[in-house]
């Protein structure tokens, strides 16, 4: 653990203007990171990759969230790299401490659900899986303290369908029968094909293809199809 100074709990430094984002995403202005990771290896690696990315600079290292919150910092750290399941104090509670202090960039191998949600209403300002390149890692850095929150691709994938509502397929009335003809219909069958497959008449699978069309409201069996993928009828 790193420690430069003291500094109260809870203080805010107000001392700094905000940054431009298109001076720091360029490297022009240097951010000052924490890194808190409760392995060795893992951390100390990082803060050597870290230091070799331009505008950026390792201030400390902490091995948890307590030793976090209690260290400080000389300069003042920017951004907190934080990772979440950590011994003593986790991740999330530092990130909800921490972030009165600095931007909270959560760095983890997690991507549950809970982690995710937990960490965001904890105040993070991000949340990166550790599979990302050194590069990567210290742009995000760099955008996180301009005030552009960060995400790896599979976060974002999680967090839409988080917050999307739930599917509900629109009422429509089709018979059983109807239905098994517009699923073979969305296969691609011909009506011969259908009533060989039903055991039925050609002219009564006309007339169920025909009845299924008005009840959906289209055209021709090729939006019959597309309507009852997109409706979650097939």
């Amino acid at each position: 653990m790193n420690a430069i100074s003291k500094q109260t709990p809870g203080q805010q430094r107000t001392d700094d203007p905000a940054p431009s984002e298109s001076d720091v995403a360029n490297g022009k202005l240097t951010v000052r990171v924490l890194i808190v990771d409760d392995e060795r290896l893992v951390r100390e690696g990082i803060a050597a990759l870290l230091a070799l990315q331009p505008g950026i600079e390792v201030v400390g290292i902490a091995e948890n969230g307590s030793d976090a919150t209690e260290l400080a910092w000389d300069p003042h750290p920017d951004v907190a790299l934080m990772d979440v399941r950590m011994a003593g104090m986790d991740g999330i509670e530092a990130a909800r401490l921490l972030r009165a202090r600095a931007k909270v960039l959560m760095l983890t191998t997690f991507d549950d659900d809970d982690y995710i949600v937990r960490a965001l209403r904890a105040g993070a300002s991000g949340y990166l899986l550790k599979d990302l390149p050194a590069a990567e890692l210290a742009q995000a850095v760099r955008l996180v303290h301009a005030g552009v929150d960060q995400y790896s691709a599979t976060v974002s994938g999680r967090l839409a369908a988080l917050v999307r509502p739930p599917f509900t397929a629109p009422t429509i009335e089709l018979t059983p029968r109807e239905l098994e003809v517009l699923r073979l219909v969305a296969g691609g069958a011909a009506n011969r094909e259908i009533a060989r497959t039903m055991y039925l008449s050609e002219g009564t699978v006309k007339n169920h293809v025909s009845n299924i069309l008005s009840r959906l409201g289209v055209r021709d069996r090729i939006q019959a199809a597309i309507y009852a993928r997109d409706h979650g009828l097939i």
